[in-house]
C-alpha cells in the first residue's frame, strides 16, 4: 500500500484545478458503486447525480459550461445513503461514492486540498470495507485482517490507479485533452474500485 503521508503531500502540492480533477477521477471510478445500488433498489436520483459529475468534467475541460456548485451540493447530499436505513453491504460503497462527489464539489467551491485528500482516503476505505466483508472471517486477528487488506489485489490496484492519476495531472496544463484522458482513466473500462462492473 502507498505511504499515506507521501500520498497526502503529493495531493496537497497540486494546483486547485488539479485537486478537483483528482477528485473527479476517483469519484468517476467509484460512481458505478452508487449507480448499481441506485438501480437495484430504485434509490435516489441516479440521472441527476450523473449530470452533476458530468458537469464537473465539462467545466474542468474548459467547455465554457458553468454549474452552480452550491445548488448541486444540496442535491448530492440528498443522495447520500443513510446506512441505518439499508441493511446491505452495497449501501456502503454507494454512500462513499456520493460522499466523494460531495467532497469534489466542496473542493471546487472552497479550493480546499483536504477534500481531495478525503476522496483519496474514502476510496481506500470503501475497498477495505469490501475486502473485510467479502474475505475476512471471525477467526482472523486484527493484524491478519490488516495484512489481508494491505496486500489485496484491489488495494494494489488502487495504489496504481491513484499514482497514475497523479502522474497524469502533475505538470499538466488544464486542457480538454488532459481532462479527456483523465476521464477515460476514471471510467476504468467500466469497473469500479471494488471490482464490480455494469454487468454485475
Amino acid at each position: 500500500m502507498l505511504d499515506p503521508n507521501e500520498l497526502e503531500n503529493e495531493i496537497r502540492d497540486l494546483e486547485p484545478w488539479q485537486q478537483v480533477a483528482f477528485c473527479a477521477a476517483l469519484t468517476e471510478r467509484m460512481f458505478l458503486n452508487f449507480a448499481l445500488f441506485a438501480r437495484l433498489i430504485d434509490f435516489g436520483d441516479l440521472k441527476k447525480m450523473r449530470t452533476v459529475l458530468d458537469g464537473v468534467w465539462d467545466e474542468l475541460a474548459l467547455t465554457g459550461s458553468k454549474m452552480n456548485y452550491e445548488v448541486q451540493i444540496d442535491h448530492v447530499e440528498d443522495n447520500i445513503v443513510d446506512l441505518d436505513e439499508y441493511d446491505m453491504f452495497g449501501a456502503i460503497p454507494a454512500r462513499d461514492a456520493m460522499l466523494a462527489l460531495f467532497a469534489t464539489l466542496v473542493c471546487k467551491i472552497e479550493k480546499e486540498p483536504g477534500e481531495a485528500v478525503a476522496v483519496s482516503n474514502l476510496s481506500y476505505e470503501t475497498i477495505s470495507a469490501y475486502i473485510e466483508f467479502a474475505e475476512a472471517n471471525d477467526q482472523m486477528s486484527d493484524e491478519e485482517v490488516v495484512r489481508l487488506i494491505n496486500t489485496h489485489d484491489l488495494t494494489q490496484d488502487e495504489d496504481a490507479f491513484q499514482e497514475e492519476v497523479l502522474e497524469l495531472i502533475k505538470g499538466a496544463k488544464q486542457s480538454p485533452s488532459t481532462i479527456k484522458a483523465l476521464r477515460e482513466l476514471g471510467k476504468n473500462q467500466g469497473i469500479s474500485n471494488i471490482g464490480i462492473s455494469d454487468d454485475d
